[in-house]
């Protein structure tokens, strides 16, 4: 399923050109228009789904492994140091086009400043505890 108002639906799926590297049934996987780095990619779904909580499980499976294949690549090829896989589920999260994406964003030690970054919450033994039994 498609969205045809979805700019992410018509370039996974060739509508929209992009610098694509890899390609199967169920991925597109493009450089980012506007990179943050030397190769930073994106991996898409040819079918829309908002993020990773609207994906089929075993589309789901595949993204890993996918993100694997292709950083591990993405590493040799372009000679960089490490890997930051993002991906981002909602907009108070970061999320600014609402179709599932993860990118494969190259880190070089000469000088490539690291983004991704939070600060830490300021929480209590008694609240980590609370929701940790909450969670489980």
């Amino acid at each position: 399923m498609r969205d045809d108002n979805c700019i992410f639906c018509k370039i996974a799926n060739g509508d929209i050109p992009a610098r694509t590297i890899y390609e199967d049934d169920d991925f597109r996987i493009i450089m980012d228009a506007a990179p943050a780095t030397r190769g930073h990619s994106l991996i898409l779904p040819k079918n829309h789904y908002a993020n990773l909580f609207e994906m089929p499980e075993e589309l789901a499976a595949k993204v890993l492994p996918l993100a694997k294949k292709v950083g591990a690549d993405m590493i040799e090829k372009l000679g960089s140091d490490g890997m930051n896989l993002v991906q981002n589920n909602g907009e108070v999260a970061g999320q600014t086009v609402h179709h599932f994406h993860l990118h494969l964003i190259p880190r070089y030690a000469d000088g490539c400043k690291t983004d991704v970054t939070w600060s830490h919450a300021d929480l209590s033994d008694a609240e980590l505890d609370d929701i940790c039994n909450l969670l489980q």
